[in-house]
């Protein structure tokens, strides 16, 4: 596939995504699919997205940049919700939150087949109040704390 196609693959998954259902899964997601960040396999990641539906109803991500090389597609991603239910066991807390992320997805005959992030997922349990710093915290990142 070429590299445009394989960029348009990946804005119509995060577009497909924003949908909050699992519609698109199974024609974008291949079967052996590995998340190697979270060292999950296609039914975990499947359980994941479930999971992030419920504690964030509104969930949104928007592509800010894509780059594709060979097989592989990069984008650098703002993600933003309200987390209005439960999450990794966590009670709804109402806050808002937003992350940069960048995500690589490789991709071979059409379909997603592994993908690597990197996110600051610490920071989005700092926004929904799961994490507080210290009190040698607050005086190092005080603009963080306030």
């Amino acid at each position: 596939m070429s590299l445009e196609e394989n960029k348009a693959i990946v804005r119509r998954m995060i577009d497909a995504y924003n949908q909050h259902t699992l519609d698109w899964f199974d024609e974008f997601i291949a079967p052996d699919y590995v998340d190697h960040t979270n060292q999950a396999d296609r039914e975990t990641v499947k359980q994941l997205f479930l999971m992030g539906f419920t504690g964030f109803p509104d969930w949104h991500e928007a592509i800010d940049d894509i780059i594709a090389e060979g097989d592989k597609v990069w984008l650098r991603l703002t993600y933003t919700g309200t987390h209005t239910g439960e999450f990794f066991g966590l009670p709804p807390t109402g806050n808002k939150v937003t992350m940069t992320a960048v995500a690589i997805y490789r991709i071979t005959n059409g379909k997603l087949v592994e993908g690597w992030f990197i996110n600051d997922g610490m920071d989005m349990f700092k926004q929904i109040g799961a994490i507080e710093y210290t009190e040698q915290g607050k005086q190092l990142f005080p603009e963080e704390t306030s």
